[in-house]
């Protein structure tokens, strides 16, 4: 199973799709493909017989729930490897097959040919996430059961069919994602289990917290380098500066978790701890990481959740209003401060972001910055240039990030 190449799909918050491609290319494991319409560059078990060969649909498996991603090939150490390094996937699918069904007794059929013993022992509980789109087959429910019939037919045992709750923090039953578009049907194998953003370390959290894959994600779409010093003058429970002390250092994000995979049929446990044995970081120079906040509680939080993270001895953490802040030498302020959604309601904050484009101004001149919102006023209030093209996604909020260089 090792040598063979499976056709493969990252999934991903809406708008990091193209930093997704970059860290793709960067653990060079692949070349990203069309990143709109997303495509397979391997082949897959094709079930549809020479006249049923329709147009595929535009996304691939598991871009309905979860927004987009990239679409690629490899083997099986990639996919070990994408679960063990990516930083900003929110999980990754492994495509059984596709076929086109237009009726129950089709699909069950051509979805029992699939090679579901790679994935499930007999018996053992599935949960199905279907999606179905302009296709005769639209009652999801109805389609799940005759997938999870067709894996009783397959391994000669019903696999009883079980919720998967992404929030959930005890193990959870192996994911199929089902998608149906335009009748043609396709299956993938989630290979992560829980959301990949869930690192291991952030135990405590202040108020909105940021996912770990955002926060990475702001780091790496900004252009941060990793060397250059960074500052988070409103840091929370620390993620954006435990994920830069993380890239820094060269820490693989999946180092201290499990996965799904772990539990499939044929897992090669040797190659995995090769894989990790691979991703220990060796000693290097790592960049002043400054992060302070004006809540206490925040701030302790923040430093319990480094030090779980393993990277408590990389961050200065302090508890400092944004006016109080002492940066050091040339770097960048990467940082998501209240949007007055949920941590401030009912407030005006154009006065904290004027304050932070003053600070910015006398303290940081020539540096770069990079600053999660969801509002141009309050951008707008900082008084910095700015680019804020980038649209993202934080808890269900449109945000843009805003990057510039403070006017020297």
């Amino acid at each position: 199973m090792d040598a063979q190449r499976f056709d493969l799909f990252a999934v991903c918050a809406p708008g990091l799709e193209p930093t997704l491609a970059q860290e793709l290319a960067g653990l060079g494991l692949a070349a990203p493909v069309n990143l709109a319409a997303p495509v397979n560059l391997a082949a897959p078990v094709n079930l549809a017989a020479p006249e049923d060969r329709r147009q595929r649909p535009s996304q691939a498996a598991g871009t309905g729930e979860e927004g987009g991603g990239v679409a690629f090939s490899g083997d099986l150490r990639a996919l070990y490897r994408l679960n063990l390094e990516l930083r900003t996937a929110s999980r990754v699918l492994l495509r059984l097959g596709d076929f086109y069904a237009v009726g129950f007794a089709e699909l069950r059929k051509k979805a029992a040919r699939l090679p579901w013993e790679r994935f499930l022992r007999p018996g053992q509980p599935a949960a199905l996430r279907v999606t179905c789109h302009r296709s005769r087959l639209y009652h999801s429910d109805a389609v799940a059961e005759r997938v999870s019939a067709a894996i009783g037919d397959r391994l000669g045992k019903p696999a009883p069919l079980a919720k998967f709750d992404d929030r959930a923090e005890t193990p959870q039953p192996a994911l199929f994602v089902v998608r149906i578009v335009n009748d043609r049907c396709e299956i993938s194998a989630d290979s992560s289990g829980a959301l990949l953003h869930r690192r291991g370390y952030r135990l405590a959290v202040a108020k909105a917290p940021l996912r770990e894959t955002l926060a990475a994600g702001m780091l790496l779409a900004a252009g941060w380098d990793g060397k250059a010093p960074l500052l988070d003058p409103f840091c929370g429970s620390g993620t954006i500066p435990i994920e830069a002390a993380m890239l820094a250092g060269g820490l693989a994000p999946g180092r201290n978790r499990g996965f799904a995979f772990m539990d499939w049929p044929g897992f090669d446990g040797a190659l995995w701890r090769s894989l990790l044995e691979g991703v220990r970081p060796g000693a290097a120079a790592l960049p002043a990481i400054q992060a302070s906040d004006r809540d206490a509680g925040a701030v302790e939080m923040a430093a319990a959740n480094a030090g779980r993270a393993g990277v408590a001895d990389w961050i200065e953490f302090s508890c400092r209003a944004v006016s109080a802040v002492e940066p050091g030498a040339s770097g960048w302020v990467v940082t998501n401060p209240p949007y007055g959604l949920r941590v401030s309601a009912n407030h005006d904050l154009r006065n904290l972001y004027a304050q932070l484009g003053k600070v910015l101004r006398v303290k940081c001149p020539g540096w770069r910055f990079a600053i999660l919102c969801n509002d141009f006023a309050l951008l707008r209030a900082t008084g910095l240039p700015h680019d804020a093209s980038l649209q993202l996604v934080n808890g269900g909020v449109p945000v843009r990030l805003a990057c510039g260089t403070v006017p020297g």
